[in-house]
């Protein structure tokens, strides 16, 4: 394996400088496009949203960013702390301009652009989050089949591997060799392998005891949200979900579920047909009740 960038049809690469970092940004669609921000997961990098970034890109001008720690972005100090991938973002967007956006994020960037729409409502004027669960959910022992993977990432080791993730309890099919060595070569390099322990310690860890202790119930999610699972991501099933996420309109001013047959945790490889009908499903309702 080595730490080539992988290709993808019809994408421009963009280096994004701001103070102490160089983000990497892929971008594809339209140039009259509005502005839709696509934020990956944990282990990937811009590349997971290859299938579905040029489908969104017929009507918007998508970019997908590597955030700190992760893919081909450069960072001058290593430390992470709970909003600082979010602050990273801000930063991002200032340089490009952008000053209101559509969010995609999955996994860890849903994380991140939960952070955003939280602090930056009158920014974010649609906002899709990929199998996470809402903030506001109420912390339950049958959440913890889902929290499994955290342990090794907050004990993990140098050149350790992280294929394990990609295993039969987070994809609905198994993912070719190839897509596996794609996502997972920035990790040769030893300042994002080195991010893995910085990102779980310091912004997922922290995050999960602000879920737990019931922070964002007393806060309120603005814009519209849509929050969708793969009906084969355990423990994440609708009738939980829905039962710990109680009265939606408590939270949120719009707030709606979504369940993908066929898809796991890493639903837009499993699904990228059905993640991409549900984006543009969301943002065109969005923009007609706006």
């Amino acid at each position: 394996m080595d730490t080539q960038m992988p290709e993808a049809s019809g994408f421009e690469h963009l280096t994004v400088t701001t103070p102490g970092l160089a983000t990497h940004v892929a971008v594809t669609g339209r140039s009259d496009g509005d502005p839709v921000v696509m934020l990956h997961g944990f282990p990937q990098h811009w590349w997971q949203w290859r299938a579905i970034a040029p489908a969104l890109g017929e009507r918007y001008r998508v970019y997908c960013p590597d955030m700190r720690g992760s893919g081909w972005t450069v960072a001058e100090h290593p430390g992470i702390a709970r909003e600082t991938c979010m602050h990273d973002l801000v930063a991002v967007l200032a340089a490009l301009g952008l000053d209101r956006v559509r969010l995609v994020c999955h996994d860890i960037g849903a994380v991140i652009g939960m952070q955003f729409a939280y602090t930056h409502p009158d920014r974010v004027e649609a906002f899709v989050m990929l199998s996470v669960p809402p903030p506001f959910m109420s912390f339950s022992p049958k959440m913890m089949s889902g929290l499994r993977h955290l342990p090794p990432l907050v004990m993990h080791r140098p050149g350790a591997s992280l294929a394990g993730l990609f295993d039969p309890a987070h994809v609905a099919r198994p993912l070719p060799p190839g897509t596996v060595e794609a996502y997972l070569a920035p990790m040769q390099i030893p300042a994002i392998d080195a991010a893995v322990r910085e990102q779980t310690r310091g912004m997922i860890l922290p995050e999960l005891m602000r879920i737990s202790r019931g922070v964002y119930k007393k806060q309120r999610m603005h814009p519209p949200t849509l929050c969708v699972f793969g009906r084969l991501d355990r423990p994440w099933t609708e009738d939980l979900v829905r039962r710990l996420s109680g009265d939606l309109s408590r939270y949120a001013d719009r707030f709606e579920f979504a369940f993908v047959d066929g898809a796991a945790h890493y639903m837009t490889d499993d699904a990228p047909e059905a993640v991409t009908d549900l984006v543009l499903e969301h943002f065109v309702g969005a923009e007609a009740a706006a």
